[in-house]
């Protein structure tokens, strides 16, 4: 396992707030923070990556303020849709050949610049 640099802290912070718009598609709601941690803690897993407590705590919250920002963005609105944001044949990781998904990214990364540090 290797520790996050800003690159996989911005891919971690894009597959919340994807995680957060497929929530909203699908129940009408925005992930409760102990689902995010969950998703999080699979992310993690699945990526073979490590951060501590307080770096996941700071991409929670920042998933949180960004989702509702990027709603109005060109997503798909419903929840097929937006699985097709991501390449289910190698499991749960979003598709970067996607356009959204690349500028979701790079707003992510950039609010990681700006906001958030360690």
């Amino acid at each position: 396992m290797t520790l996050m640099d800003e690159e996989t802290k911005a891919e971690l912070l894009a597959f919340l707030v994807v995680g957060q718009l497929v929530a909203l598609a699908r129940s009408g709601d925005w992930l409760r923070t102990d689902h995010l941690i969950e998703s999080s803690w699979i992310w993690l897993s699945s990526n073979g990556a490590r951060c501590g407590w307080l770096t996941r705590a700071r991409l929670v919250a920042a998933a949180r303020e960004l989702a509702p920002q990027v709603h109005d963005w060109p997503f798909p609105k419903d929840e097929t849709g937006l699985l097709r944001l991501f390449n289910l044949q190698s499991g749960w990781f979003l598709d970067y050949r996607s356009e959204i998904v690349q500028r979701l990214h790079a707003f992510c990364a950039e609010y990681l610049e700006r906001h958030i540090t360690g």
